[in-house]
């Protein structure tokens, strides 16, 4: 199984480039593997707002966003936002594999 970023950041943006590497880089594998596969599959069709909620929950710690996608506990209300729910709705058939 791979555990990096298979997408190319040729084309992308800086913006984009920004967030493909954040999203490989965050400290702990599981949220490596979350993060980073949504980003690979969806960078290049997320609208500003979605790419400015990644960046908002890419800036929260790894175990609170653990904690929020496997439903351990509740996401708060501040970071209950569509992509969130994106990015878990995009992983439901990896869920047994991938956590």
């Amino acid at each position: 199984m791979s555990h990096g970023s298979t997408l190319s950041s040729d084309g992308l943006d800086v913006r984009r480039k920004k967030i493909l590497m954040r999203a490989w880089h965050r400290g702990i594998k599981e949220m490596d593997l979350m993060l980073g596969r949504f980003v690979d599959g969806e960078i290049h069709n997320l609208t500003d707002q979605e790419l400015t909620e990644l960046e908002m929950l890419m800036d929260q710690f790894d175990r609170d966003l653990m904690q929020w996608f496997t439903d351990e506990i509740p996401v708060p209300e501040a970071f209950d936002c569509p992509t969130f729910h994106k990015i878990k709705n995009y992983h439901e058939n990896f869920e047994s594999g991938l956590l």
